[in-house]
């Protein structure tokens, strides 16, 4: 079993406010990413994928359809957007860093099949990082 990783970026803002909470319950909890006018980031996401070498190509993803589906799927829609006003999954859900990574791992679930149309390869992980210090990472296999 291989594992392969392909890197992306994109840039986009948000504001971090949970509704439900006071205005001081928010800016103790998010700091500055509470910033009524928003803040911005250019994120760094990691695909993962994992599955056996093929055996006529050696390959255990065909990395120009694994871009094409990321291309589609997270870079169009949220590249240069502001993850709050512009991407529906996020309204009513505070746009975390987690929550962001839980959002493109579905996007690209949605489509995997279509994409690959076989058993493998598989989605593994989705890792984003937020800043050189901030990262975070959901696996595939545990989101719905």
């Amino acid at each position: 079993m291989y594992y392969v990783t392909r890197r992306y970026g994109f840039a986009a803002s948000h504001r971090l406010h949970a509704p439900q909470l006071s205005a001081g319950e928010n800016a103790r909890l998010y700091g500055k990413c509470n910033n009524p006018y928003g803040h911005g980031h250019n994120y760094v996401v990691e695909v993962s994928v994992r599955g056996p070498a093929d055996e006529r190509t050696g390959r255990a993803v065909d990395i120009g359809v694994l871009d094409d589906l990321v291309r589609r799927e997270v870079l169009a829609p949220f590249d240069h957007c502001n993850l709050n006003a512009e991407i529906g999954a996020f309204q009513g859900v505070v746009p975390t860093s987690e929550n962001l990574a839980i959002e493109i791992c579905r996007r690209l679930k949605g489509n995997w099949s279509a994409a690959f149309g076989v058993e493998w390869p598989r989605l593994h992980n989705i890792r984003i990082a937020e800043t050189d210090r901030n990262i975070f990472e959901v696996k595939a296999d545990e989101i719905e």
